[in-house]
């Protein structure tokens, strides 16, 4: 927390914080129930985001003198072409196995961003970071229920799941970029990113599919307010806010809720082994937030 963050604020960042996770749970429903193929999805999700963060931000004064600033554009556009093939990869690995264990398997991805720091940036890494990961991705390893993978699984599920998991490697490629370029103008960053979705994937959407009025407007219009734009706004003001051990622990709010809904309205329900997977990845992202120690106990002399 911030020092300058009074007792008042920082219970109206937990909330803002409560309500952006919660919110954020419900995108693979959004996803699904959209209908539509995971290119025109994303496309849709950054054309409403698009206009939901362009008008927030102009109307808070986040984009002025945004157009001199090419090298952040620039580093935002690279950053964005990850983001948008992660959102892709993510909605189609959603659609061949489960929003439940795809969503598991995604949460792999702040390892694969630690991985990344350590490897092209050179950040240390402690000892301890590393063993924490290796124990979350055995985590992610049973959420994906390897008895099913390696035994009656059909190969829409094994690409649906291998589709997820690099979703988590461009997430964890994109966040590593847009961690070093967003310190100062969040906003403008995520608005780049969306448009460079809207950019490139203009030429392949469906647009036959979506044409007329319809439920599916809804859903995807809500991908976009919602889950680009809100979110997005809440994240951003609540962060600075608040503590990181309570980022670390909201934050598995999202998948709780995504588990949920994914068992209520689709009746996918997690296998013990999967359950152990949660469990796994749950205490290795807390391990690595929350700077956990491998410590030995060392005897008291006599």
């Amino acid at each position: 927390m911030t020092p300058i963050a009074t007792a008042k604020e920082s219970r109206s960042a937990l909330l803002q914080l409560l309500v952006a996770e919660l919110l954020i749970g419900s995108v693979g429903v959004f996803a699904h129930e959209g209908g539509q193929d995971p290119v025109t999805t994303v496309f849709f999700r950054c054309v409403f985001g698009s206009l939901f963060l362009l008008g927030w931000g102009a109307a808070r004064g986040y984009f002025r003198g945004l157009l001199a600033e090419t090298a952040l554009i620039k580093a935002a556009i690279f950053s964005g072409v990850l983001l948008v093939l992660n959102w892709v990869a993510l909605f189609a690995g959603m659609a061949r196995s489960s929003i439940g264990v795809a969503t598991m398997v995604y949460h792999f991805f702040p390892f694969a961003m630690l991985a990344m720091a350590a490897l092209f940036y050179g950040e240390r890494t402690r000892p301890a970071d590393w063993a924490w990961s290796l124990l979350a991705f055995g985590g992610v390893v049973l959420s994906a229920d390897p008895g099913k993978l390696f035994a009656s699984a059909d190969k829409s599920y094994l690409f649906g799941v291998g589709l997820t998991f690099v979703a988590a490697v461009l997430c964890g490629a994109s966040l590593l970029l847009s961690r070093r370029i967003s310190r100062e103008r969040p906003f403008a960053v995520v608005l780049i990113q969306c448009l460079v979705g809207v950019a490139m994937l203009a030429p392949f959407a469906d647009y036959v599919a979506v044409a007329g009025f319809g439920g599916h407007w809804i859903w995807l219009a809500g991908l976009g307010l919602i889950h680009s734009g809100i979110c997005y706004v809440l994240f951003y003001s609540a962060y600075p806010k608040l503590p990181v051990a309570t980022i670390a622990v909201l934050a598995f709010v999202y998948p709780a809720v995504t588990l949920a809904l994914d068992f209520v309205l689709y009746g996918h329900a997690l296998a013990p082994v999967q359950m152990a997977g949660v469990a796994l990845i749950v205490l290795g992202t807390l391990g690595v937030n929350l700077k956990w120690q491998w410590r030995r106990r060392v005897p008291a002399e006599a």
